[in-house]
């Protein structure tokens, strides 16, 4: 985990089947290419939301 990383909530389509991931990234370009590097170019991403923290 590097210094400044958030959580962010990805939703995606693979396969025909809409998901929804949690990714730790810095920001949500960053969170973009991680999901790029799990599913490859196939992935289709919705949108990305940066999850928010009850404190």
């Amino acid at each position: 985990m590097m210094c400044g990383s958030k959580c962010f909530l990805v939703d995606m389509e693979v396969n025909g089947t809409r998901e929804i991931k949690q990714v730790t990234a810095r920001n949500s370009i960053g969170a973009r290419k991680v999901v790029r590097g799990e599913f490859g170019a196939e992935a289709k991403i919705l949108s990305v939301k940066e999850e928010k923290r009850n404190r």
